[in-house]
């Protein structure tokens, strides 16, 4: 017997399904937009604007309200994208494939913006644009990785073969994740200790911390709503000769 109750098994099969899903995510995009777009707004405004100045860093910490966010989504999409791949190894769902295909343009954007704005941090705070930090080092390295899961599936003409590549890619990359986030402790480095520990909890003042969250919960739907609208295209293209799909036309 199962101990996984019925009701959530025929809704992972659903789920599993391209049509329940494009479905699906036809009622969730509008609302998910509506909802990132006032969190992403409200959460930069008040750390660009309404944050008190920092005494150390003047007003040139506030790139955390960008970096931060675009960090830790970095990371959350790599990992997405590594449980993608494990099921799609084992159990041969094509939402999964759509997952983690889906994801990796979104990971390296996301990535992209966290190194950019690393850099625009680092270069007041360092004197220099760059510095081979472990950290950094290791987020550069993420970003191949997310190249690499692109690359991969686009120079494989079998779709299958391809999709079976990359998932196998993303599981072995996975290990750069713990790396990157603990490599400020494990490493002498010039980045900064995380600002927010869940077994620590927050360094930094309220009045800075509320700004960042919102803006991490806005970046995470945001997240969301882009990987859900790539997800739509990925499968509409995939499955255009099937009749759900023309239905849709």
């Amino acid at each position: 017997m199962s101990i996984i109750p019925a009701p959530i098994v025929r809704f992972y099969h659903k789920t599993a399904s391209p049509p329940f899903f494009y479905n699906l995510s036809n009622k969730l995009l509008p609302w998910l937009t509506v909802i990132f777009l006032m969190l992403l707004a409200y959460g930069l405004y008040a750390g660009l604007y309404l944050a008190p100045t920092d005494y150390q860093q003047g007003d040139s910490y506030r790139i955390i309200y960008v970096h931060v966010p675009a960090a830790w989504m970095s990371l959350f999409i790599y990992v997405v994208m590594a449980i993608a791949g494990a099921i799609s190894l084992i159990w041969r769902m094509k939402i999964a494939d759509v997952v983690l295909i889906s994801s990796a343009p979104i990971g390296a954007s996301f990535t992209f913006i966290a190194l950019v704005t690393g850099s625009l941090w680092g270069k007041p705070m360092w004197g220099t644009w760059w510095v081979w930090d472990a950290r950094l080092t290791a987020e550069l390295i993420l970003l191949f990785l997310y190249l690499g899961v692109i690359s991969l599936y686009g120079a494989i003409e079998d779709k299958r073969t391809a999709s079976k590549a990359v998932s196998i890619l993303a599981l072995v990359g996975v290990v750069n994740i713990p790396i990157i986030k603990k490599s400020v402790d494990w490493w002498s480095t010039l980045h900064q200790p995380a600002s927010i520990s869940i077994s620590d909890g927050a360094s930094i003042d309220p009045s800075m911390l509320y700004p960042l969250t919102i803006s991490i919960f806005g970046m995470a739907l945001t997240m969301i709503a882009l990987g859900i609208l790539v997800s739509k295209l990925y499968i509409f293209t995939r499955e255009k000769n099937k009749k759900w799909v023309q239905s849709h036309v």
